[in-house]
């Protein structure tokens, strides 16, 4: 069962990634053009929103299952246990926390310039907190687990 949580918790971040370049470019072209927030842009944004909240239950499945994170006062010692116990979480979380941010003020405006720049914003700061987690994993890019 692990082994199944833990492969879409590998597939999904593709999605998450696809999407979030989507949403990066539209925000962009959009808020420099000034143009309208379509109903396209919401569903984009929609997904995004989606994907990374399905990507954060696995994780927290992986989290607290996982024989990978290990609870204790040695992994903080450890680079490798110390990343998946305390610094991959905390990253990922406050990626998902600016794009939860980015998603719910864009509904709140109401001027589409505006919408734009904050979907831009804060999701480019976000995908570069997962490029960094991702990064830092060891694994690369383009790795599934064994």
């Amino acid at each position: 069962m692990l082994d199944l949580v833990v492969l879409t918790h590998s597939v999904l971040r593709y999605f998450i990634l696809i999407f979030l370049l989507i949403v990066i470019v539209r925000s962009l072209l959009g808020w420099q053009k000034k143009s309208a927030y379509t109903p396209l842009d919401d569903r984009f944004s929609l997904w995004l929103f989606i994907f990374t909240h399905i990507q954060l239950l696995f994780g927290l499945i992986q989290y607290f299952v996982s024989p990978v994170v290990i609870f204790s006062g040695a992994s903080m010692k450890d680079p490798i246990a110390r990343y998946w116990l305390v610094e991959h979480g905390t990253m990922m979380l406050i990626a998902i926390v600016l794009i939860t941010v980015a998603r719910i003020s864009a509904k709140k405006m109401t001027e589409a310039t505006a919408k734009h720049k904050g979907l831009f914003i804060f999701n480019a700061i976000a995908l570069i907190i997962i490029l960094v987690a991702i990064a830092q994993s060891g694994r690369g890019f383009f790795s599934f687990p064994a």
